[in-house]
């Protein structure tokens, strides 16, 4: 749970003949990572591929091309089968001809409606001219214009020309305008040209047509129904096409795709003339499998051996099997013609290994990077940390119930893990903030839940919590402070012991001078801080809300012993002062001053759980303004003590008793009570409100949550730079080899 599946390095050698079964059976299991040989040992060359691989792949590449064309999903898909290579040669041309004939058919109808629909759009302003077509071109000394411009500036320009004997300009739809000109005789060819630049007229092209141009578009409307009753036809006949022969093609894809993947396998293979030696990765518990399997499958023939089994230490195999004793390489290494010495010297890939409700959290990790073989997974601790976060900023059985469902949602109805692995932090996320919201007593921030709960049928005297959005409940605002703190200090705690943990095969060195050193100064500068030595000058909820007359919760806690300043400061001290040993035999002399420098961040990466406390203010706050404008507000108790209470049943007046309380104030009427027009008004502003606050608790207690975990948290140990495990083999979903 906490590190990835041990990985055991195995080699198969075997002679030539064999290979291809060695392949189908290492390929059937789908558990070997294989390692790619370099070509470093004498007398070992890369494998050649097997079987006729450029076929296989110039066939895949044309079912794909044909899954586009017919755009085939999964959800196409029938019942799995076998699809042999009599189907891959006849089947597959017989729908490659269909179905690039159909596409050609249809490219061709889409370019001629598109050229209709053009023809349209631009015949369409003619028909508001009154001109047939015919008459706009075709003149030896009329010049004919047809473009935008301003009829009133056109026609003055013309009348003021001298070279101009006559001229009628027809205005159509918009500003589109028909300029007929009659010239002088000993005008310029360009005569109406430079008349029309100084009334800013731009002109274009004349249609090639004749007619009226009312019944031209018609006719161009009548082409374009033709044409998209011809196009309809055939995308009628892709579809019946596409419900034919998807099965067949998604399962011929898959056989194609794992016909590739076997044939090209000997390139990562080490191969002589007459063997041939192949390496990878495979889970330590699978390895007797493998050997079964091989031996089943060629007997003697083959030979599997576990050459390392990789311990959780520096990404390196830590233990050996014994290595036959064989003839050396020029080079001094030992060459591997019987196996047993690793040819191809590469770190174990990542395979996680998390309980079932952690794996929606493995998104959150594969964001920062997938971990490494030696480092701890981080992902069991994100699944116990970030919903409790998010839970608590927001803290509302109503919100909750809505994140729930929409992670159910998103779980159940998309294909997409991603989307998948979403909705089940989404559900974690909406568990927690119902699990707060009932402790809280709040339901869309209405605090009728608590009331009903806790006092009515529980039988308490006070809800467990307060959110300490009023002043009455202050203290509890002045306690998610101080708890907040403390989390973070927890939270940065485990992170260093992690370190340790990932650092201990380093040496002491690495770990004394970094992790430890950094943990020592955290919590040396915390005692200090929280030592009731020089009280007057800290802040007081850091000793009043565990302990004494007005706590929230009195654990008899009103602060550490004064010694602990001391030992605290002490501790502080011997850190920063390893710490900066460690940076200067990192940097050198730039060390002695970026180790103090950066020792603050022990103190500001703390504080930085503030926010936690900060968004739960904010999310209570603005829900409040919500029901506020609904429902109003009305004031119990003296001033700096008030209680807010909704007027969710009549606005009391103020002065008057109500539920034994004096009201004090009316904060706000509430639109609710405002008539029928405000209280529709207050209807919209209160869903459209609830929904806002949903949404940016996402993107508040959501965001927030996540950055406490990968800059304060993941920072301390998670590197995240490891290698997925990738097995050689496929899961087959359309083809079957019964």
């Amino acid at each position: 749970m906490f590190r990835p599946e041990q990985m055991s390095k195995v080699s198969v050698t075997g002679s030539k003949g064999v290979m291809d079964d060695v392949i189908e059976t290492v390929h059937d299991i789908n558990l070997v990572h294989l390692s790619d040989y370099d070509g470093s040992w004498e007398g070992f060359d890369n494998g050649n591929p097997v079987g006729d691989a450029d076929e296989a792949s110039e066939k895949l590449v044309t079912v794909r091309s044909i899954q586009s064309i017919l755009d085939v999903s999964d959800d196409h898909a029938g019942p799995s089968r076998i699809v042999t290579d009599e189907a891959l040669d006849e089947e597959l041309e017989s729908v490659r001809t269909e179905a690039n004939g159909l596409d050609d058919r249809r490219t061709e109808l889409e370019n001629e409606l598109r050229e209709v629909e053009e023809r349209i759009g631009s015949m369409a302003p003619y028909a508001g001219l009154g001109v047939p077509l015919h008459l706009l071109s075709g003149y030896d000394s009329l010049r004919v214009a047809v473009g935008q411009g301003d009829a009133e500036t056109v026609r003055a320009e013309l009348a003021d020309a001298k070279a101009i004997r006559a001229f009628d300009v027809e205005a159509g739809e918009g500003d589109l305008l028909a300029v007929f000109a009659y010239p002088e005789e000993n005008a310029r060819e360009s005569v109406l040209d430079d008349i029309l630049v100084r009334a800013n007229f731009t002109r274009q092209e004349i249609p090639d047509a004749e007619g009226d141009p009312v019944e031209y578009i018609e006719e161009l409307k009548h082409e374009k129904q033709q044409l998209e009753s011809k196009l309809a036809t055939v995308e009628d006949e892709i579809d019946d096409l596409r419900l034919d022969a998807a099965g067949f093609l998604l399962a011929a894809e898959e056989r194609l795709t794992i016909d590739v993947q076997k044939s090209e396998a000997p390139l990562q293979f080490a191969t002589t003339e007459n063997a041939f030696i192949a390496e990878g990765w495979i889970p330590t518990e699978s390895v007797d499998g493998l050997t079964r399997a091989i031996d089943s499958a060629v007997g003697d023939h083959a030979a599997v051996e576990e050459l390392e089994r990789a311990e959780y230490r520096d990404g390196h195999a830590t233990s050996t099997e014994p290595v036959a004793d064989d003839s050396q390489h020029a080079s001094g290494k030992e060459a591997a013609t019987d196996g047993g010495v690793v040819t191809m010297n590469d770190s174990p890939p990542t395979m996680q290994e998390n309980a079932e409700p952690a794996e929606p959290f493995e998104l959150l990790t594969k964001m920062v990077g997938l971990p490494s073989y030696d480092e701890i997974d981080p992902t069991f601790f994100i699944m116990l940390t970030f919903p409790v976060f998010f839970g608590f900023m927001i803290g509302d059985l109503g919100y909750g119930i809505l994140y729930t469902l929409a992670g159910f949602a998103m779980a159940t109805k998309f294909d997409s893990d991603a989307i998948k692995s979403l909705g089940g932090i989404a559900m974690w996320a909406g568990g927690f903030t119902m699990l707060f919201g009932l402790l809280y007593g709040e339901i869309f921030g209405l605090h009728i839940l608590g009331e009903v709960v806790w006092l009515d049928i529980v039988g308490l005297k006070k809800v467990p919590m307060h959110k300490g959005l009023q002043p009455h409940y202050s203290q509890y605002g002045q306690t998610w402070l101080f708890l907040s703190i403390l989390a973070g200090l927890a939270h940065m705690t485990l992170g260093y012991f992690f370190g340790v943990i990932n650092d201990i095969s380093h040496g002491i060195k690495d770990v004394l001078f970094h992790d430890l050193s950094w943990l020592v100064m955290m919590l040396g500068l915390w005692l200090a801080i929280l030592s009731k030595a020089g009280r007057d000058i800290k802040p007081d909820f850091l000793f009043t809300t565990l302990g004494g007359e007005n706590a929230a919760y009195d654990l008899g806690y009103t602060g550490l012993p004064e010694s602990f300043l001391v030992i605290g400061l002490g501790m502080f001290a011997a850190g920063l002062v390893v710490m900066t040993i460690g940076e200067f035999q990192h940097m050198g002399g730039p060390g002695l001053i970026v180790g103090p420098l950066e020792s603050i961040s022990v103190l500001v990466n703390v504080l930085s759980y503030l926010r936690l406390a900060a968004v739960l203010l904010a999310k209570a706050g603005m829900a409040f303004v919500v029901n506020l404008l609904f429902f109003g507000v009305y004031v119990t108790g003296e001033p700096g003590d008030e209680s807010w209470h909704f007027a969710t049943g009549h606005m009391p007046e103020q002065g008057s008793m109500y539920h034994g309380h004096e009201v004090t104030e009316i904060m706000f009427g509430g639109l609710l009570h405002g008539g029928i027009g405000m209280a529709l008004v207050g209807v919209l502003i209160l869903v459209v409100g609830h929904i806002a606050v949903l949404l940016l608790g996402v993107t508040s207690a959501g965001l927030q949550g996540i950055r406490l975990e990968y800059v304060e948290f993941f920072d301390k140990f998670y590197d995240g730079d490891g290698r997925a495990f990738e097995p050689f083999g496929y899961e087959r979903d359309f083809t079957t080899e019964d």
